[in-house]
């Protein structure tokens, strides 16, 4: 009986051991990013890849940052202005100050529900759909209205995004959610500021969910593929949220490389040993 025992634990052991060494090790070419395309010569390394910069509309839950100065006395005597050689600008008297935190939450104007903000004296704007030059030419049409000498010579209006908010969850180092305070922000450095991925996310279909004013949509991204930098996902938009799912080999509970995956056959080998020896 057990020398029928015997060789169908050694059977079933080795079967283990032979699954385990195929499926737990982690290949480098599923977590290194930019793999060039052989069939595309345009990913080539020094070639020039030209970016697809989607226009970005302001849409609910956005924060911007609105500067105005002139060089009109009365304009300036009635919204506290200042004359545009020195720094003035209304509501955001002590927000430009980047300490840490989410500067613009406090000092800028949120987009409610209905995409309108509330500026000072001026009243509720309606700026949702809009670009920010858009937006921009709504405030000095707006201000021309109480003031006609105003021109685009004597009056200067600015709108900026008051930082990028996007969030990593799933197979991050360090998920949360971040503010950026900059006009322009990549994928890679959004995954920078998270700690990069794990070894064991999936690089090959991270999920982007962006916000969009009639809802949320979800895209499947392949990061090892350098043709992301062409595609208009590359860069990232307020309110984007990344979610990295990991790779099976974690489920299966292997290790995620060569000095892991031998600890754990060591491990199973010395068990095998013991089992064998009971069997005797």
């Amino acid at each position: 009986m057990n020398c029928i025992n015997k060789p169908k634990a050694l059977g079933i052991i080795l079967c283990f051991v032979g699954f385990l060494m195929m499926s737990s090790c982690i290949s480098n070419k599923r977590i290194i990013y930019l793999q060039k395309a052989k069939s595309d010569a345009s990913l080539n390394d020094d070639t020039l890849i030209q970016y697809n910069i989607p226009v970005y509309r302001l849409q609910y839950n956005d924060i911007v940052d609105v500067q105005i100065r002139t060089s009109i006395p009365e304009m300036n005597a009635v919204f506290g202005l200042k004359n545009p050689d020195e720094p003035a600008m209304i509501g955001n008297q002590s927000g430009m100050m980047q300490s840490g935190g989410d500067a613009y939450y406090m000092t800028g104007y949120t987009l409610n529900q209905q995409g309108e903000i509330k500026l000072p004296f001026i009243g509720k704007l309606g700026i949702g759909g809009l670009t920010l030059e858009e937006t921009e030419k709504k405030i000095t049409e707006r201000l021309g209205v109480y003031f006609k000498k105003a021109t685009d010579e004597n009056l200067y209006v600015k709108v900026k995004l008051g930082g990028i908010r996007f969030s990593t969850f799933g197979e991050f180092n360090k998920p949360g959610r971040y503010v950026i305070l900059q006009e322009r922000l990549t994928i890679f450095e959004a995954i920078a500021n998270s700690g990069d991925m794990t070894t064991i996310a999936k690089r090959n279909k991270v999920l982007l969910l962006r916000q969009y004013p009639d809802g949320t949509r979800i895209h499947a991204l392949d990061l090892n593929n350098r043709d992301i930098i062409k595609s208009p996902y590359y860069f990232i938009q307020p309110n984007d949220q990344l979610y990295a799912e990991p790779m099976r080999v974690r489920e299966l509970g292997a290790g995620t490389n060569t000095g892991q995956t031998i600890q754990i056959l060591v491990t199973i080998l010395s068990a095998a040993a013991v089992i064998v020896g009971l069997t005797k």
